[in-house]
């Protein structure tokens, strides 16, 4: 019974995730990357509060942490989520789902720097791998789209960093709060900034906004920014850091053959292929000393 929920977890989060790259590329059908950023944190906003008010947590960080919080609002909110959706008007969403992927990848970068965290050989090798086929696949896709799609790659892997970043300053930080108290404030002051400033900068004509675009936002806040950030966080309960991490290796699958059925897109083999080296290389990233201790002592006890 328990497996069938962790399975089920699992597989929710990875669908969710999946199916977010689309659901921005639609929001953008009728709607500016800034006005559409601010009114997917609008539409999450209501529910964290309720969440927040029924958990009694707090909507401050505790004293020596509210700049930090002020961090998060911009660096976790504000620039990545604008940086995604500006991307994904010169990227495909399967696109800006590969690249997402290597996040594992950007947090063991950023944690050897900061946290001068331990490494093994197999994890720079795995790192190395998966940024080497990532560079491969956007060239191998400008090619098959005759298209100059390194401006939005460009802003996608900047977003990467950010929330890599981020991760790593939690971790340094020791910054223990609930996981609505770290979301609840900056989603709220992201959603009003941002629609505000792309209401006056991008001039959006409401008129014009689709059912579509306006169902995809719903999704993106409500479902994808709420529903599917609590499962994963329920699911990391559950097991363990690197087995919850594996969703980051399904997840642009998921991603790829949503496109290809919904928007009738082409992955080519190459890609394909070029895909699994990446994810392989993701994978070996993943594999951190610890987890090799812990697997090298499940086996000694199974002996």
């Amino acid at each position: 019974m328990q497996k069938a929920k962790m399975f089920t977890l699992f597989a929710i989060v990875i669908l969710t995730w999946g199916s977010t790259w689309l659901a921005m590329k639609f929001a953008l059908v009728s709607m500016p990357p800034i006005f559409a950023t601010g009114l997917r944190f609008l539409s999450a906003a209501p529910l964290l509060l309720w969440l927040l008010r029924i958990t009694r947590s707090s909507l401050l960080f505790p004293p020596g942490h509210r700049i930090f919080q002020f961090c998060v609002f911009l660096f976790c909110y504000c620039l990545p989520f604008t940086l995604v959706l500006y991307g994904e008007q010169y990227v495909d969403p399967s696109t800006a789902a590969i690249i997402f992927a290597v996040m594992p990848v950007a947090v063991m970068l950023i944690s050897i720097v900061v946290l001068n965290a331990p490494t093994s050989l197999l994890q720079l090798m795995g790192a190395m791998l998966a940024l080497l086929s990532l560079f491969c696949i956007l060239q191998e896709e400008a090619r098959v789209s005759m298209s100059n799609n390194w401006k939005g790659a460009l802003a996608v892997v900047l977003a990467v960093f950010m929330h890599a970043f981020m991760y790593v300053q939690c971790k340094k930080r020791s910054c223990q709060v609930s996981l609505f108290t770290f979301n609840t404030l900056p989603c709220l002051a992201a959603g009003l900034i941002l629609t505000m400033i792309g209401a006056i900068v991008e001039k959006p004509m409401l008129e014009n906004i689709t059912l579509l675009s306006f169902a995809s936002i719903i999704y993106l806040g409500i479902v994808a920014g709420v529903f599917g950030i609590l499962c994963y966080f329920s699911l990391q309960k559950r097991i363990s850091t690197f087995s919850t991490s594996l969703v980051f290796i399904c997840f642009p699958v998921i991603t790829v053959f949503l496109e290809c059925l919904l928007m009738d897109s082409v992955f080519s083999q190459t890609s394909w292929a070029l895909l699994a080296m990446m994810l392989g290389g993701v994978f070996l990233s993943l594999i951190s000393v610890e987890e090799r201790k812990r697997v090298s002592t499940s086996q000694q006890q199974w002996n």
